[in-house]
């Protein structure tokens, strides 16, 4: 017989019989034979199997290129760079203080070695950002190569697609984009709710560093303490930073020490010096705990021995209070605690940021867990401003700070990690537990830990060692 065709014919030949006989079928091949009055004919296809061998292969592929292109990569580049864009501006700074400086050489060689180490730093920075930005550019090449094959065995799988699956679902998608599009047309009304913290910067996305450690001017004297700078300083007092050290059983202050550079706080050369608070410790009005922060000027911290935060003005030499509300806990009542420890005298944790200052504090009332209220100043005095309660119990934290209006707390992972774990969003009410973004610790303890909207640096105080991280936002 002459095949006019590539198909198979499955023809299944039944013999009617009035008994109820089992019918007897059999498989022939035919080609142009007509089919009976009691012939049934099937055609089937020679299709070719579904390749998920390469299906498989293909999801594979996307899943490494999505492991290998990762925003942790691009943010490290960007850490670099911030790190470049702090240390050229202090590098220029303090070589133009060695150029003016007429103090008869005593000061010259500290400073030359001050400007060698960060001519040191700057250039391991440099090999690092080369080294880098190499890795980066080989592997855009590879992705982009890895992308041009996807795209190829995705065009091929979609030739599979006979019930016309794919075709329909992108027919849907860009049906659903010019609807967006037409929708977006009409007039809507704006959102009721502020932005993700009203900053400026964009949404806090890593920490890195970091950038500063030193023992500063007593190595080892003083295990609890803070510092940092002013977020709204005085006018020719930009560059200054303060320290305050806890001086008797980790638990009193009685001055603010403060330094006219970084380089000054690095290298301990203390200008202007103490401003001193009260002649004798303790005493009222004297510091308690390290919980400590600088805020236009005037330095905010715990009272001694009650549940209010004092406001000690370093022009004039005054001191106002502000009583926190009835059931505050203090006087080591509630802690900030480690994995194998808790910090004394930490109840009451002052904060800055771009909007002033912050009291973080825990309450009978609230079962332990975090209030968070704004400390006004007026001409009243201070004055506790709106409050924030939330659901995280204190004692489950080793430190807080504020960013742009957002509260966040961190937690111990180790001796060497420390990780910023839960974030309340003071414009929006929002609560996260798993803000998930880790730092390297110099050392086991961070006792304080405040933010720095002037350059958005984290200062932290551990056992005795003043350290500094860069926080890196969305913009």
């Amino acid at each position: 017989m002459e095949l006019k065709t590539l198909s198979v014919r499955i023809v299944l030949e039944c013999t009617m019989k009035s008994s109820l006989l089992l019918s007897l079928c059999a498989l022939v091949t035919v080609s142009q034979q007509s089919p009976t009055r009691d012939t049934c004919e099937c055609e089937l296809s020679n299709a070719q199997p579904f390749p998920y061998d390469k299906l498989n292969t293909t999801q594979k592929s996307v899943a490494d290129c999505n492991n290998n292109v990762s925003p942790q990569k691009t943010l490290d580049l960007e850490s670099l760079l911030l790190g470049l864009e702090r240390r050229l501006p202090q590098l220029e700074e303090d070589m133009s203080e060695l150029e003016q400086d007429d103090d008869g050489g005593v000061y010259g060689v500290l400073a030359l070695h001050v400007i060698e180490n960060e001519l040191t730093e700057i250039r391991l920075l440099m090999e690092r950002l080369n080294v880098t930005t190499a890795t980066h550019r080989q592997q855009a090449q590879i992705t982009t190569q890895q992308i041009s094959a996807i795209r190829a065995e995705l065009q091929q799988l979609e030739a599979y697609d006979t019930l016309q699956v794919v075709k329909r679902d992108q027919t849907n998608q860009r049906l659903k984009r010019d609807l967006d599009q037409c929708r977006n047309r009409q007039p809507i009304a704006p959102s009721t709710l502020p932005p993700y913290g009203a900053c400026p910067h964009g949404r806090f996305q890593n920490v890195s560093g970091p950038r500063i450690f030193t023992a500063g001017e007593y190595p080892g004297s003083f295990k609890y303490g803070a510092w940092g700078q002013d977020p709204k300083p005085e006018k020719g007092k930009e560059d200054w930073y303060w320290y305050v050290p806890l001086t008797s059983s980790n638990r009193f202050a009685h001055y603010v020490r403060q330094y006219s550079t970084l380089s000054s706080l690095v290298v301990g050369i203390s200008v202007p010096g103490n401003v001193m608070i009260h002649a004798s410790n303790p005493t009222t009005n004297t510091v308690q705990g390290p919980n400590v922060v600088m805020y236009a000027g005037a330095l905010y911290y715990n009272c001694y021995n009650v549940d209010s935060v004092c406001r000690f003005n370093l022009t004039s030499r005054t001191v106002t209070t502000l009583q926190l509300p009835k059931g505050t806990r203090f006087n080591s009542k509630s802690n900030f605690c480690s994995l194998d420890e808790c910090f004394p005298f930490t109840d009451l944790d002052l904060a800055t940021d771009e909007s002033g200052v912050w009291v973080i504090y825990t309450t009978n009332q609230d079962h332990g867990n975090l209030v968070l209220s704004r400390v006004e100043h007026g001409p009243e005095g201070l004055q506790l401003g709106q409050t924030w309660r939330t659901s995280l119990f204190k004692q489950a934290t080793t430190n807080t700070f504020m960013a742009c209006g957002v509260l966040y707390a961190t937690r111990s992972v180790s001796k060497e990690t420390e990780e910023i774990f839960y974030s309340y969003d003071t414009a929006t009410g929002q609560e996260k537990f798993n803000v998930g973004i880790f730092f390297q610790k110099m050392l086991p303890n961070i006792y304080s830990l405040n933010y720095s909207p002037v350059d958005q640096m984290l200062h932290s105080y551990a056992d005795a060692n003043m350290v500094s991280y860069k926080v890196v936002f969305e913009y």
